[in-house]
This record gives structure tokens, C-alpha cells and sequence, in this order.
């Protein structure tokens, strides 16, 4: 006679079983710790560099503190994610992301290799430097509870269909910030660009398995939420999954710095700011 999930727990010592029985049952959307035993590094990293390893499905965040030197990839597995993504400074929160900086200061308004990541303080936080897929967005920002409601019935984080703002402030809040904390987001893997009238066109996906790599030059908390892109179509809530990988890349770093001068002079002394102000801190 089979046991019921009741009579299985029904003592503590059932309990405790029963819960420590799930651990090999974990399922694919859970990151991986150490991120280290994830199968598939990055071709040319040691496994042993991955500092995280993660799968994000449509509809869902998540947010990790990752150091200064380390390069981070998100993928769309299927070709129907939309990463919106916001950075903090760690060791100082109030400085974060600008998009509108972002756009300004390097006069280019779409994202690619060599975009640096700003904030309003003249610093970079990190800087593109691949990318696989050119569709993106700095303009638009994410999804909100009303305009989800609207298009798909609900926005709530709970919902099937929950908006990237209400998620983003979640992840705020794992590390004591609040809404007045969460500013507009970049979106990656779904292509907008601008016509001639100035009209928004979408341009969605360039399909699955694209990727963009990041390198941070300050340490910073980094959200990531996979939800749908104001200006997408679908009647439906169809988000495809975004993998996350993290991994330590000094050098990768090292030859940015080193090769800033070299580059547009705006970005250059973006990079010398953040440079004094991590030697600063880091004496």
C-alpha cells in the first residue's frame, strides 16, 4: 500500500526526510551551489572561476552581489527572454545605473560591445564587451503592474504574468533598498531602435542561444529579471528562459583599464573614475 505524502510527515522525524529527500530532486530554474558543479562552463573557464550559475525562467528575478574583475553572461536559451537588468554599487547603493547617462555620455543609444554601464556620478559600473545577439534597449525601461494588468490580466509578482518593476523592487529589497531605490533598466535580447518619425519599432529576438557578456569594474549588486518588454506584442506571456553565468576575469579588466586611453574620451574618463574611486576605498 502506497504511503501519502500526509502519513509521511506526519512526525518530525518524517518530515525531516521528506524535506531532505527534495535536495536530489531540485530542479533546473535553481541555481547552482557552488556555482562551480554547474556541467557547461564558458569555452577556455575553469569550471572553478564560476562564481554564478543560474537559470531564470520567464516571470522570475534574481539578484547577487558580484566583485569587481568579474564577467558576467546572460543567455536566451530559447530566443523569447527579455533580461532587464540594474546594477548597484555595493559598497555605496545610491550610485547606480543610469540609462540616461548611459545613452548621453557615449552619444550611442543602442547597446553593444564597448557600451559602458554608467552611473550619474561619471563612473562605469561595467562595460558590454560581447555580445552575440544587438538586440537590446535603453529606452523603453520595463514592465509595470498597470501596463501588465492591462495586456495580460495581472502584474503582480505572484501573477503568471508579473511586471519587471515589481519584481525589480523584490530584489531591492533583498539588500535593504526600497522603490524610491529602483531606476529605469536596460533590457537585453529584445531590440528596439528608433525611426526616422521617432517612433519606437520593435525588433524582438535574433533567436536562441545569443549571448552578452559584462565586465564589472566596480563591485556591484546585479538584478536580473525575465519578464516581457513593454513594447512586445504577444497577447500571451510566453518568456522564454535566461541563463546566468558569473566568473572571475581580472584580466579581462586589466586589458579594459589598460586600453582605455585608446578608446573615445568619454568612456576613458568614465574609466578613470571609477578606477580612483575603487583605489580610494581600497588603499
Amino acid at each position: 500500500m502506497s504511503v501519502t505524502h500526509d502519513e509521511q510527515t506526519a512526525s518530525t522525524a518524517g518530515a525531516r526526510a521528506h524535506a531532505r529527500a527534495q535536495a536530489a530532486q531540485a530542479d533546473g530554474p535553481m541555481p547552482v551551489v557552488p556555482a562551480s558543479d554547474w556541467p557547461t562552463p564558458p569555452e577556455g573557464v575553469d569550471a572553478s572561476r564560476l562564481t554564478w550559475a543560474e537559470t531564470v525562467p520567464g516571470g522570475r528575478y534574481t539578484v547577487k552581489v558580484l566583485g569587481r574583475g568579474t564577467r558576467l553572461r546572460l543567455t536566451d536559451v530559447t530566443g523569447t527572454a527579455c533580461a532587464h537588468v540594474l546594477l548597484w554599487r555595493s559598497d555605496a547603493p545610491w550610485e547606480r545605473l543610469s540609462v540616461a547617462d548611459t545613452v548621453k555620455v557615449p552619444w550611442q543609444a543602442y547597446l553593444g560591445a564597448g557600451h559602458p554601464l554608467l552611473t550619474d556620478q561619471g563612473r562605469v559600473l561595467a562595460t558590454v564587451v560581447a555580445d552575440t545577439s544587438g538586440h537590446h534597449d535603453a529606452l523603453c525601461g520595463t514592465t509595470t503592474i498597470a501596463s501588465n494588468t492591462a495586456r495580460y490580466g495581472a502584474g503582480e509578482p505572484e501573477s503568471p504574468s508579473p511586471a519587471g518593476r515589481e519584481l525589480f523592487v523584490l530584489a531591492a529589497a533583498k539588500h535593504g533598498m526600497g522603490p524610491a531605490d529602483v531606476p529605469p533598466s536596460l533590457s537585453f535580447f529584445h531590440g528596439v531602435r528608433v525611426a526616422d518619425d521617432g517612433a519606437l519599432v520593435d525588433t524582438g529576438s535574433a533567436g536562441p542561444g545569443r549571448h552578452v557578456d559584462l565586465v564589472l569594474h566596480l563591485p556591484c549588486v546585479v538584478a536580473v529579471v525575465d519578464t516581457a518588454h513593454p513594447l512586445d506584442d504577444s497577447p500571451t506571456f510566453d518568456v522564454g528562459p535566461v541563463e546566468v553565468l558569473a566568473w572571475s576575469a581580472h584580466d579581462d579588466l586589466t586589458d579594459l583599464v589598460r586600453t582605455a586611453g585608446d578608446t573615445d574620451p568619454e568612456y576613458a574618463r568614465a574609466v578613470a573614475n571609477s578606477e580612483d574611486v575603487f583605489a580610494a576605498a581600497h588603499p
